[in-house]
């Protein structure tokens, strides 16, 4: 945990780079049209995301975002064994949460990833 330097969100749809470090998928459900070979990911972690009554009511409302990070905070409150886990597959010092949201600035992704740096 302590080696991780960096943290950052980015869209599975984009392309993987080097300097990604471990890739880590955030999302509940597979994203669409995608192979899990040009994912490129390292894991995916379906138990540190928004539980599914959560995400149904925030339905990607930039309204509710601020509020839904409240909620979410909360609910990782209860996870703190799967965010261990997660942090415990880290090899190098920068891990990209990967999701396939379109407006990653008010996704669940960015919320963990504030909560990771948090952490670490």
């Amino acid at each position: 945990m302590a080696g991780v330097a960096s943290i950052q969100v980015k869209r599975v749809y984009e392309e993987a780079a080097d300097s990604d470090g471990a890739r880590i998928l955030v999302d509940r459900l597979w994203p669409r049209g995608v192979s899990k070979e040009k994912a490129g990911l390292d894991a995916w972690h379906q138990d540190v995301a928004p539980s599914p009554e959560l995400r149904m009511w925030y339905g990607h409302d930039p309204a509710r975002f601020d509020e839904f990070a409240d909620r979410y905070r909360a609910e990782l409150n209860g996870r703190t064994a799967a965010i261990d886990g997660m942090l415990g597959e880290i090899k190098g010092e920068t891990l990209t949460l990967i999701t396939a949201t379109k407006d990653v600035e008010h996704s669940g992704a960015v919320v963990l990833a504030e909560v990771l740096r948090d952490r670490v």
